[in-house]
């Protein structure tokens, strides 16, 4: 990607004429550095900043932004270049810039504030906290003066800084308050369950997404209307089922209208490739302009995954085309991928893609105009303009039929009318590329690499082409270098080399579902081995005690500790987490994998059950687990496999006695095998060297004695040495169990086999209950 694409070092802001720079032309954030000549006395997020609020006894002004925020550069423009008003910002408040991609935990915090305490949130997100980082006021966008129906910056900045001094009390108060509710929301938004949700919670988020269904335009809901790859996926999946009945074949037609849909309106960009953020309305037609990773990574997934499971030619142009944009727009020279591109250039937003009509007749010539006019929809009045900005109305380029339809009208065929189409569209990009580009945010981010990893990959694996595998595997293994180094814990986020963030959950869920799909694409153990190594150090660091992780580690600047579980522009990185546990229970083999899925779904069970389609990739995720004894992404797409079958062949019952005066009781667990499967005997029978799954009985949050494993039986299979030790029919397995903390629970292990194969292993969990 060239240099003039990307931010350089000081991509500066407004500021003084001067040219001088406050503290954040210390940072490598592009939006940080977007603010380093602001007069505003700037500090980054950490202890400089809160140790001085709380010497000097001052609230503290955040400001939570991203590069490619339209309004964060209008506020940046208008209000914190601004002399007068950051002197007052620095008289009375010490005032904190955060890049909400660097610190996502921050942002879910203060952004839930905001919610709280002004009904609604976005970016730029304004808060005023307490120097013990209780927030007591919000908003989002504040004008240097009062318009838009918004107060003006200098008007909340004086009325905040007299209440901080003459209504302390009340302040603080309001502060107490406010944060309980954000600690309702972040911590206690549901109580852990102990049995895992119902077979059908997957059904009943699709039947949710049926109701919000929108016929006509494909998509969800009305405008403004979002991709929301978890709500494909959903559907891809039970589309994907071969025994889903009329739910497959209207799952089917959902996807595959709406991701037709999204690729021939303006949200696709039809010059250049790669999707746009949102539209702003509900046909798809006109986007919001910027550009993210972690969108593009997942609809070249969700599009290849089309293409194999339709052959559609045109999802496989959107794939083809998505990864030219990518390689020649995001890509860094290591081979790992930039964050974003903005939706302005020079305070116009879409500047850069939109066209009027006299450019498009200067680019194509009147004969070009008239045969692209129809194709492209510029052969009717044009239908943007930048409400912010003066000019001519422009168009967005789209294609208001599909192109076998635009071919047949013309007597032609597809490939033929493409042919056509070829030259007049290099032309129109040829002269798109002559303007002035917007700016490229170019830090590199774990977990939105680890989404186009996984899209390279399976584009790469689905449609055969090696180059695609290539830069998945260029990109995965760049990024394991830039955000581990040294071998040590994962980073969340590196610019020019320089990386100081700890990984969040969504770090460790989203690489190490990319580095699933590089294995698979390629077969080479080395990125499975990554796979386990990153999901091992993601429990060491994040894992919550009632299942499944935490977004963050602790950390003494944290109001708050959540667990990422409901969907939103990206799929709920727990969701992911877990779905990655079931993929390597099946490729590992090791049971702890399965266990751990098993563990997190049952304490999101009642969430799941309640509002399954808040947390359809948690349903989705427990349709896998119900489905197969080993899962996530590689099952998923083939089908079941053994793991349903690993399931069936064994009933099991666990009854328990009454608590002795210690806690202890009796128990006795029964495992009814079906006629013609044995299971592996107890370790106590097998020989100490033995490779053989066996069946054991563990416990958690519980202490087992005296556990009594019923007598082996000898089994020799046909043609072979040795003899194996077996159990079939009824297993009767008895022991002692004492409770020693919430959730104890007895967990049983064992692997079917029958005369010719072994199937994958089980694990069944009983709770203990009273």
């Amino acid at each position: 990607m060239s240099d003039e694409t990307t931010r350089n070092d000081a991509p500066g802001g407004h500021g003084d004429a001067s040219g001088s720079t406050n503290r954040l032309a210390r940072e490598s954030s592009p939006y940080l550095l977007l603010h380093q000549h602001n007069p505003v006395d700037w500090y980054s997020w950490g202890e400089e900043a809160l140790s001085r609020a709380r010497e000097e006894d001052r609230p503290i002004f955040l400001s939570v932004g991203y590069s490619t925020c339209y309004w964060c550069h209008v506020m940046e423009r208008e209000s914190f270049s601004h002399p007068e008003i950051a002197r007052f910002m620095n008289e009375r408040f010490v005032n904190v810039k955060v890049d909400r991609e660097e610190r996502p935990d921050i942002d879910e915090i203060y952004m839930a504030a905001t919610q709280v305490l002004a009904g609604q949130g976005g970016w730029p997100n304004s808060v005023f906290l307490t120097p013990e980082l209780k927030p007591f006021w919000a908003g989002t966008y504040l004008p240097p003066e009062e318009r838009y129906g918004r107060p003006g910056l200098p008007q909340v900045l004086a009325g905040l800084a007299d209440a901080w001094k003459n209504r302390r009390h009340d302040v603080e108060v309001q502060a107490d308050d406010v944060a309980q509710a954000m600690k309702r929301i972040l911590e206690e938004r549901f109580a852990p369950g102990t049995s895992l949700p119902a077979s059908g919670a997957a059904e009943a988020a699709y039947r949710g997404l049926e109701q919000t269904y929108d016929a006509d335009n494909g998509g969800f809901g009305s405008a403004p209307k979002f991709p929301t790859p978890s709500n494909l996926y959903l559907l891809h999946e039970l589309a994907s089922d071969a025994a889903g009945g009329p739910t497959a074949r209207r799952a089917g037609e959902m996807l595959s209208h709406t991701l037709d849909r999204m690729a021939r309106g303006g949200i696709y960009d039809q010059l250049g490739g790669g999707f746009h953020r949102y539209s702003t309305d509900g046909r798809w037609l006109v986007p919001h302009f910027e550009k993210m990773l972690y969108d593009n990574g997942s609809l070249l997934e969700l599009y290849a995954l089309e293409h194999g499971r339709t052959g559609s030619v045109e999802a496989e142009r959107i794939v083809r085309e998505t990864v030219a944009f990518l390689a020649r727009e995001m890509t860094l020279p290591g081979g790992e991928l930039a964050s974003a591109i903005d939706a302005e250039t020079d305070g116009r937003e879409g500047a850069y893609y939109v066209w009027t009509a006299g450019e498009l007749r200067d680019a194509l010539g009147e004969e070009g105009f008239t045969f692209l006019a129809s194709i492209y929809g510029f052969d009717r009045d044009p239908f943007f303009n930048d409400p912010h900005v003066p000019g001519e109305p422009s168009y967005v380029l789209h294609l208001p039929k599909p192109l076998d339809e635009q071919a047949a009208r013309r007597r032609t065929t597809r490939d033929e009318l493409l042919a056509e189409i070829a030259p007049l569209e290099a032309r129109l990009l040829e002269v798109r590329s002559e303007r002035k580009r917007p700016l490229t945010d170019d830090k590199v981010l774990a977990d939105w690499n680890g989404l186009a990893i996984r899209g390279l990959a399976v584009a790469g694996r689905v449609l055969g082409d090696d180059d695609m595998i290539g830069r998945a595997r260029r990109a995965a293994e760049r990024v394991l270098e830039l955000m581990r180094p040294a071998g040590g814990p994962l980073l969340h986020s590196t610019r020019g080399g320089e990386g100081r963030t700890a990984a969040y959950l969504s770090d460790y869920a989203y690489l190490v579902r990319g580095l699933l799909g590089v294995h698979e694409a390629t077969g080479e153990g080395r990125y499975l081995e990554s796979a386990v190594e990153l999901a091992d150090e993601q429990a060491a660091r994040l894992a919550h005690p009632d299942g499944g992780f935490f977004n963050a580690a602790d950390a003494p600047d944290l109001l708050c500790r959540s667990q990422e579980i409901f969907d939103g522009a990206s799929p709920a990185a727990n969701a992911v987490a877990l779905s990655n546990a079931l993929d390597l229970a099946e490729r590992t083999g090791e049971p702890r994998w399965r266990e751990q899925a098993e563990r997190a779904l049952r304490a999101f069970s009642p969430i799941i059950e309640r509002a399954p389609e808040a947390v359809r990739m948690l349903a989705l995720a427990s349709r896998r687990l119900h489905a197969s004894g080993g899962g996530g992404g590689a099952a998923a797409e083939k089908g079941a496999g053994t793991g349903a079958e690993a399931e069936s062949v064994v009933e099991h019952e666990l009854s328990l006695d009454e608590p002795d005066a210690d806690g202890a009781r009796a128990f006795t667990l029964r495992l009814r095998i079906a006629p013609g499967w044995h299971l592996n005997a107890n370790s106590a029978s097998l020989p100490s060297d033995t490779v053989l799954q066996a069946t054991e009985v563990t416990a958690r949050n519980a202490e087992l004695s005296a556990v009594e494993y019923p007598a082996a039986e000898e089994w020799k299979p046909e043609g072979a040495e040795e003899v194996v030790a077996v159990y079939t029919g009824e297993v009767v397995i008895r022991g002692v169990v004492r409770e020693v903390g919430e959730g104890a629970e007895l967990v049983v292990t064992f692997q079917p086999c029958d005369e010719g194969r072994c199937l994958e292993t089980v694990t069944r969990v009983a709770a203990l209950e009273g």
